[in-house]
């Protein structure tokens, strides 16, 4: 091959169907089969993110993607992340850093320049790599957005892609939402439709023969596959419909750990780990009776950490979460979560709100100054004796991440953690701060649960405490690779990956690895 790296989108019919999935999985497929592929998302609208290796934010599907494809995440691969501030409001992320807060009016008046800046990163991922995977967003049918659109049909266009349409048949009305979809595309769009792939299909494919047959027969588009229904977690969960699917597999268990579910909820993903472990309820609390009977309360991050806290106050979770702190029960608050059990969140340049000052919950002695630069790092740090509940992992070294914008200030508090890197950089910096009783728990280190040896001191902490015995299986190693490679056998035995392969002028076999070809210069 020469030139510029050919490419293939995964479009939806909606939200949810499984473009993410399918990306991922063909990520580790063309991988497997010996090519370097890069995962590509033009406009990602998301506030579960990832830091990558230059120290940007892009979405945490992308930074999945290129984690199946065995390569680091690039801001190229997402070069536009936007996380939602308020109903009508959003920050905008240019390849990895924030450059305004503006309502949806007027990012639609952006998105002629920032198209510019789509294609020169997806250019650069076509110079370098044998292969670019497209994930598109929503559906490109949603006629009220076609204008301007830069995430869809416009980026096929430009990337001149085939496009695989994804369904969800657990829904209902898959053979609707297809026919539908392309009666509402445009000719040379129409065009583009190459295959529809049915998703989480549950039953035998034979009772789909009649359906399959009329609908290539009424579009004159293949099915190119019929995947079934993937009850295990095997990307990571990404928006709100994600975290309903996250809630759902922990539903038992004897150690409940409650997440408070902020109306801005960011980063929950992180609590998947926690979700996997046998015996282990996990529970996304809205109102103050879901924290009764949990051991562990957490409060996870947040894209507007004064707004939130109001909403704690007004449900009265506030006061339910102060009761729980006097009872003695685990507190743990990670980035906006931590800023919001300190003594007051200060905000002078009105980054997150109108107020300039806005009272904490008041669990830790700590004081957050909101700034106008964000940090993003990634980080490695050391557990210290005086990390309260976590001091079962004391001396372990964990990997996590930050993202957020504000300073804070913990005076003389315990520090229940040592930074000792940041994006790659030797550092020796106290993190976090501890209450004196060793309940509450503050951090910026997103990603702590992911951390095998710190999960496993948790809950075996709260089983001593509720006088049970802990479960020998937790803490099991999480690894990442052999459930990419699961997803990968799942998706290659249920779709044409010959005729897909075709699509992109490649040979990906029967999707199993094979040593790695090598474009020409």
């Amino acid at each position: 091959m020469s030139g510029l790296a050919p490419c293939l989108m995964i479009q939806g019919t909606s939200s949810a169907v499984g473009k993410s999935l399918l990306t991922t999985a063909l990520c580790r497929i063309v991988a497997r089969a010996g090519y370097r592929v890069a995962p590509f998302k033009a406009q990602n609208m998301s506030l579960n993110s990832a830091v990558t290796v230059e120290g940007g934010e892009i979405g945490r599907a992308q930074a999945a993607q290129a984690e199946a494809a065995g390569i680091e995440p690039t801001v190229d691969m997402n070069p536009i992340l936007l996380k939602p501030e308020a109903d009508h409001r959003v920050q905008v992320v240019v390849r990895g850093r924030p450059v305004a807060s503006v309502s949806f009016r007027q990012y639609a008046g952006m998105r002629t320049e920032l198209l510019r800046v789509v294609a020169e990163s997806l250019d650069r991922l076509r110079r370098t790599h044998d292969v670019v995977l497209i994930e598109g967003a929503g559906s490109p049918a949603e006629i009220n957005l076609r204008a301007g659109e830069i995430v869809n049909m416009r980026i096929a266009k430009l990337a001149d892609a085939p496009v695989l349409l994804v369904g969800d048949i657990d829904r209902g009305g898959v053979f609707a939402a297809f026919v539908g979809t392309l009666a509402l595309l445009p000719p040379e769009e129409r065009a583009r439709i190459a295959g529809f792939i049915v998703n989480k299909f549950r039953g035998a494919r034979s009772l789909l023969t009649p359906g399959l047959a009329e609908l290539t027969a009424r579009t004159g588009v293949p099915v190119l596959g019929v995947v079934p229904y993937i009850a295990e977690s095997l990307v990571p969960a990404e928006d709100s419909l994600s975290l309903e699917d996250l809630e759902r597999r922990a539903r038992t268990g004897s150690i409940e750990i409650a997440v408070l579910r902020f109306p801005r909820i960011a980063n929950f993903d992180e609590f998947e780990p926690l979700a996997c472990e046998p015996g282990v309820r996990l529970v996304f609390a809205r109102r103050p009776e879901d924290l009764a009977r949990a051991d562990v309360l957490v409060l996870p991050g947040s894209k507007n950490t004064a707004e939130d806290l109001g909403w704690l106050r007004r449900t009265g979770l506030a006061a339910a979460i102060t009761t729980a702190a006097a009872d003695g029960r685990p507190i743990i608050g990670i980035c906006g979560g931590y800023q919001m059990l300190g003594l007051e969140l200060r905000d002078p340049h009105h980054v997150e709100s109108d107020a300039t000052t806005t009272p904490g919950l008041g669990l830790l002695q700590a004081v957050t100054t909101f700034a106008r630069e964000k940090t993003t790092a990634r980080a490695r740090a050391r557990v210290t004796p005086r990390a309260g509940v976590l001091a079962g992992a004391a001396g372990l070294e964990i990997e996590g991440y930050e993202i957020h914008m504000g300073r804070t200030d913990v005076g003389e508090a315990q520090r229940p953690f040592l930074v000792l890197q940041r994006q790659g950089r030797r550092v020796d910096e106290p993190e976090g701060a501890l209450d004196s009783t060793g309940n509450v728990l503050g951090t910026y280190l997103h990603g702590l649960f992911a951390n095998d040896g710190l999960r496993r001191a948790l809950l075996r902490e709260v089983a001593r405490r509720k006088g049970q015995r802990p479960d020998p299986r937790w803490g099991a190693p999480t690894v990442t690779r052999p459930r990419y490679d699961q997803l990968a056998d799942t998706i290659a035995a249920s779709c044409d990956l010959a005729a897909i392969g075709t699509l992109l002028g490649l040979d990906l076999g029967a999707g199993v690895a094979r040593p790695c070809r090598r474009r020409s210069p």
